[in-house]
């Protein structure tokens, strides 16, 4: 049944086959249960301690959106942490493999009644990655995620539609940082709500073509995304780009390594978490008519 692991480890531990054999058909797999309901009320301390300690910080040079949205493992313990945890790691090696990378770690938050959503899109569309099938989004529920509060949308079996044309709307309540959204149609019967419990956790493919709601609900909706990726991903044209290894053998990835954080924005991380911002504004921003937008404030770099 899609959106049920049918068998496997009530908590962390490799994917049963079948599961495994799920995500391969329908593109996706949850609820995963991967930490406890206390575990992730933890999480959620650590991340919104890291929101309050530096969200008014004016000496940023970029948008405080912007790095919860792109590579927060590079500038905060917390988010490293939960990005390399064995519980996560264990399920993302049953479909990628024993290698593993981090591309980037968000965290995502819909604030009570925040018009804010996601149009229907395909990540990997905006990736610069030269191969399919490499890649999982891990999304971990740190609330409780529904419909009602801006759980995502999946299309069953969309990820088999190989890259799909997109459109940019750069909608003012657009989380997408340039509100990308596919041109073609979709059945609606074909389309799920992504409902989570805190501490389970969604995998989709990066052409999984999935979306979200605005948040109509009185309580915040918290969740992190982590991108991981195996070491044989290669960029479409030679631009660099860069990684966190987190299992395994990654010394043979092209994409460059990215260090580790000791303290929130560690002076030893930071530049290398520019240069990672700098390439991510060049390739997310290819072809875009104007700069790119995190939630509401555009980017330092131009596209």
């Amino acid at each position: 049944m899609a959106g049920s692991p049918t068998t496997g480890p009530p908590f962390a531990g490799s994917l049963a086959a079948t599961q495994v054999a799920i995500y391969r058909d329908e593109g996706y797999l949850f609820p995963v249960p991967v930490f406890t309901a206390d575990e992730a009320a933890e999480l959620r301390a650590a991340f919104e301690a890291f929101e309050a300690r530096w969200s008014d910080d004016t000496n940023l040079p970029r948008p405080f959106a912007q790095y919860l949205r792109d590579g927060m493992q590079v500038i905060s313990p917390a988010a490293d942490c939960i990005a390399r945890h064995p519980a996560v790691l264990d399920v993302i090696e049953s479909i990628l493999g024993p290698d593993l990378m981090v591309w980037t770690c968000e965290l995502l938050a819909k604030e009570p009644h925040s018009p804010k959503m996601l149009t229907m899109h395909q990540d990997l569309n905006y990736w610069g990655f030269d191969a399919v099938g490499q890649h999982v989004t891990a999304w971990i529920a740190l609330s409780e995620v529904t419909d009602e509060n801006g759980a995502m949308h999946f299309v069953r079996g969309s990820h088999r539609w190989g890259n799909v044309d997109h459109h940019d709307t750069f909608g003012a309540d657009n989380i997408l940082s340039r509100g990308q959204e596919v041109t073609v149609a979709h059945d609606p019967a074909d389309e799920v709500v992504v409902a989570l419990s805190p501490g389970e956790m969604s995998l989709h493919d990066g052409l999984m073509v999935h979306g979200s709601g605005p948040n109509v609900s009185d309580g915040r909706r918290v969740g992190v995304a982590i991108r991981y990726l195996t070491p044989s991903v290669r960029m479409h044209d030679g631009r660099d780009d860069y990684a966190t290894p987190v299992r395994g053998d990654c010394s043979g990835a092209e994409l460059l390594m990215l260090p580790v954080p000791a303290v929130d924005f560690d002076p030893e991380t930071v530049p290398f978490h520019e240069r990672m911002l700098v390439a991510h504004d060049e390739t997310l921003g290819a072809g875009a008519a104007q700069p790119m937008v995190y939630d509401g404030v555009r980017t330092v770099e131009s596209p």
